[in-house]
């Protein structure tokens, strides 16, 4: 972390290079590990002036929705991870390790005034890579690896209630809630796979270039609705009667289609003095994939799965991201001051996917991101310790706009049942990191 991940698919110094680029175990003599963990800290908050309306008509006095900002939704997150490569013989290495390579979280405050378009959201995802290189004693590596990931969601808000008890026909059954809950798990396991390149171009400068597919994942799970009010159907006896607002709790089958990007990175390492290495590089992801956060269904005879309520045939939710690719430019430098000491800085461009829509689960802009580091290797020892620390610089501050939508046919439209709801907000965003990386080679 120390360069920015400058150059780090031409720059193979531990076992990391498992998931920067398997081709580089060429380079690592003997058996190695690598362990260490990553932390990261971003300040998201809603600015003064959020605002939020329910499924009233915004002239109705009970329109308005009360509440708080949400307070910071981000807390710190550590990142985790450990590899290992070992030398089968001068031509062939393998490789295995086990990372986070994905991940999401934010807790909006119970109280929230956007309450009913976020409240939590997780998203963890582990991944077992097992990777093997070749070398053809030339300065040639080529590198394949494995990613195994098991991700698990969860995503969870407020459900409004009002625009039900003010339609309902036959009035409302006493006691019944404002608002309800809604608390969608789920899981599933998905593969995808790495190729990676590292030529030597003379002995002072060398170039790597990794590749990594996609994937879709289905994470499958419950959808658990508590204090949610419908109408009773036609038909009801009394008491309550048709057509009056009652409050249900149901828990349906559901599941989130996810889609994980192609990327592809390239990387330059060139030594110009014994003391002195520069680092570049450049990551481009292919997060147009992800086009929309769909809630499924998976049981047509349950309450709010039989409405479809997201627009197509048992659908829950329909929220457009429309996310666009993008890119990550980095360049870095070491300075190996003593034998035993060297000083890392970096700087990355990091470009956000989230474009035409802003939403209050994940608020994001482009960014700065600036590093600093320092690595130990004791003499003769075979231990190197590194650690970084590192601060992102926002663009912009993001503004959310979380209308209720629907998914047709034809694409994306507002919802007819829900034309009223919305909740608009600017956001402060702050964001730092620090890791530390332990190696040994044995």
């Amino acid at each position: 972390m120390g360069v920015a991940n400058a150059g780090a698919a031409a720059n193979p110094e531990n076992a990391t290079t498992v998931f920067f680029n398997p081709a580089g175990m060429s380079q690592l003599k003997g058996t190695n590990i690598s362990f260490g963990a990553a932390i990261l800290d971003i300040d998201a908050e809603a600015k003064e002036g959020a605002r939020a309306n329910n499924q009233l008509p915004s002239i109705a006095p009970q329109s308005e929705v009360q509440g708080s900002l949400g307070g910071d939704i981000a807390d710190p997150a550590v990142l985790p991870n450990v590899y290992l490569t070992h030398e089968i013989n001068d031509s062939i290495d393998v490789g295995f390790g086990i990372h986070a390579p994905y991940g999401l979280a934010a807790d909006y405050e119970d109280d929230f005034v956007g309450r009913f378009f976020a409240d939590k959201t997780e998203l963890t995802a582990l991944s077992f890579t097992p990777a093997i290189s070749v070398n053809n004693g030339q300065g040639l590596s080529m590198g394949l690896g494995l990613n195994v990931m098991y991700v698990e969601g969860k995503l969870t808000k407020f459900i409004d209630n009002s625009g039900t008890i003010a339609q309902a026909p036959g009035g409302v059954v006493p006691g019944t809630p404002a608002q309800g809950y809604a608390d969608i798990e789920g899981d599933d396991v998905a593969v995808t796979f790495q190729v990676g390149f590292l030529y030597e171009l003379n002995d002072r400068t060398q170039i790597g270039l990794k590749a990594q597919t996609g994937t879709e994942l289905e994470l499958k799970g419950d959808a658990k609705f508590t204090n949610l009010a419908v109408a009773t159907p036609a038909g009801t006896p009394t008491p309550p009667g048709p057509g009056v607002a009652v409050a249900i709790d149901s828990t349906e089958p559901a599941r989130v289609p996810l889609a994980i990007p192609e990327s592809i990175t390239a990387g330059i390492r060139h030594s110009l003095t014994d003391e002195i290495t520069v680092l570049a590089g450049a990551t481009y992801s292919r997060w147009s994939r992800f086009e929309s956060l769909d809630i499924y269904g998976r049981d047509s005879s349950k309450p709010l799965t039989a409405q479809s309520p997201g627009g197509m045939p048992n659908q829950l939710t329909h929220i457009p991201e429309e996310w666009e690719n993008t890119w990550q430019l980095n360049v870095g430098g070491i300075w190996q001051a003593t034998p035993e000491w060297a000083f890392k800085a970096g700087y990355a461009w990091d470009e956000s996917p989230v474009d035409q829509y802003v939403t209050a689960r994940i608020p994001s802009s482009d960014r700065h991101w600036l590093t600093l580091g320092a690595q130990w290797k004791p003499a003769q020892s075979g231990w190197t310790v590194d650690a970084a620390v590192g601060t992102l610089l926002f663009t912009d501050d993001p503004t959310v706009s979380d209308k209720s939508y629907v998914l047709t046919p034809g694409g994306t439209i507002p919802s007819p049942a829900d034309t009223n709801s919305f909740y608009e907000g600017e956001y402060d965003l702050e964001a730092w990191s620090a890791a530390i990386q332990i190696s040994k080679a044995f």
